[in-house]
């Protein structure tokens, strides 16, 4: 079964990619035909592709580890937000702090700023500050909830990254090649591949395009956590036994990336 179909695809403008002039010649195996200067997607590729990046990402899903999202542009931000929270997946759609994978500590200290900021709200601490003070801080935590605030529960590196724009994302493309971490990416014509693990050829820049494969992608995620879920109430069902020991090896599974982290600092 597909995740999509080119009907859908195609009404969705996916097919369109840009002027000729603009192209990448390492998508050429990816275009179809040119119409009136402008370069058409082969959607049977594109659904081949959807299908692929679903069938990865559900497994990455099902084995219990994030995926972060990454999307920008104007058109994608709503989608990239809607989507990635629907799984509970963390998204980045205001802007890319450099360093936010290869600088992750740091990261993670401003995240934990954004908290102890709550906390103080919580205490009672912040109700001793003067007028200016609640003002300096409360937009501090302004700032952080706007750039941070979808990351706040990314605890590790993610297992995985999906892009939209690989252009506009070129620095969460570079970061995630640098860690090794694999790149999902929806491709224009425009664009160049060779850094991506999973290209999804299509257009970037319409929001349709952009939320159609978002939504295929975000489903697969969704059966995968789905399976996971059962698989856990199985094997706590079923105890002892063979299944038993599946259970004592679950855990070691969820732990491994905890041994990488620091590696890929």
């Amino acid at each position: 079964m597909s995740r999509t179909n080119f009907d859908t695809l195609l009404e969705a403008g996916c097919h369109f990619g840009h002027l000729k002039r603009k192209w990448n010649p390492a998508m050429a195996p990816y275009i179809f035909m040119e119409r009136n200067g402008i370069h058409i997607i082969d959607l049977h590729k594109t659904v081949a592709k959807v299908d692929e990046a679903a069938e990865a990402l559900k497994q990455i899903a099902k084995s219990g580890k994030k995926i972060l999202f990454v999307a920008t542009k104007k058109q994608a931000k709503q989608a990239v937000a809607d989507k990635a929270s629907s799984v509970n997946m963390p998204y980045v759609n205001e802007r890319w702090a450099g360093g936010m994978l290869t600088n992750f500590p740091t990261i993670r200290k401003a995240v934990k700023k954004m908290a102890a900021i709550d906390k103080m709200t919580q205490d009672g601490t912040f109700s001793n500050l003067s007028k200016r003070e609640m003002l300096q801080i409360n937009r501090q935590r302004a700032k952080l909830e706007k750039n941070l605030g979808s990351i706040a529960d990314l605890n590790r590196l993610p297992s995985a990254l999906f892009v939209v724009d690989v252009m506009k994302e070129h620095i969460a493309v570079a970061e995630a090649n640098r860690l090794g971490i694999p790149v999902f990416a929806i491709v224009d014509t425009n664009s160049n591949p060779d850094n991506i693990d999973f290209v999804i050829p299509a257009n970037d820049d319409a929001s349709k395009s952009v939320e159609v494969i978002l939504g295929a992608c975000c489903q697969a995620i969704a059966e995968g956590l789905e399976e996971r879920k059962a698989e856990r109430v199985d094997t706590e069902a079923a105890g002892e036994g063979e299944d038993g020991e599946e259970a004592a090896e679950a855990p070691k599974k969820r732990r491994a990336p905890k041994a990488e982290a620091p590696a890929a600092e």
